[in-house]
């Protein structure tokens, strides 16, 4: 079972191994006796969905996936972009997204923005940033609505890194393993519910 994940620092598991970042815990969650999950990863710490949807053009990727995760936009937020511009690159990554899973929708999924607010980088500032990444993850989700395509809220999970520290990375910024786990664990529960 061939699996893309698109996105940026969240989805490469920025300040942890590779095995720990979700993508690679989601895979050996669905994977069984009969299917094994292999995860390609396109994404890099920075990346806004102007960023993405470059390294996809240069990738001359195929439509041959079977399961394509999108999780973008929280340095569209951080640079100071609009969520205008975030709302036309996101919708155009959308559609890259289903043709790369031979147009099926129902094997594509987007992933909220975490809120960086609920780490000690972004602590000071947390509510602006949470506002912020509410108006972003609410446009994304009526994009992914639009579309027929499942929007999987991890943002809740996410707010709880100040008081859980094991959550983030030692970086201070970052989600730890402990984080990609329980994020993995939601996303591998609602893929695995009839669509």
């Amino acid at each position: 079972m061939k699996y893309l994940a698109l996105g940026d620092s969240y989805t490469i598991g920025e300040s942890v191994p590779p095995a720990g970042s979700w993508p690679h815990q989601l895979a050996r969650l669905l994977s069984n006796e009969k299917i094994s999950v292999v995860p390609k990863v396109i994404a890099t710490t920075g990346w806004r969905t102007d960023n993405l949807a470059n390294a996809i053009g240069i990738a001359q990727l195929k439509s041959e996936y079977d399961l394509v995760s999108l999780l973008i936009g929280v340095n569209n937020q951080y640079q100071g972009r609009s969520v205008d511009e975030f709302s036309i690159g996101f919708e155009e990554l959308l559609k890259t997204s289903i043709g790369l899973a031979r147009g099926n929708r129902k094997n594509v999924f987007v992933v909220s923005i975490p809120d960086y607010g609920y780490s000690p980088f972004g602590e000071k500032r947390k509510e602006t940033i949470s506002a912020a990444i509410d108006q972003f993850n609410y446009t994304a989700k009526k994009i992914a609505e639009k579309y027929g395509v499942l929007f999987i809220d991890i943002t809740p999970v996410s707010r709880e890194g100040l008081i859980h520290p094991e959550l983030i990375a030692t970086d201070g910024l970052h989600p730890s393993e402990k984080m990609y786990a329980r994020w993995a664990s939601q996303m591998a529960t609602l893929l695995k519910r009839p669509r």
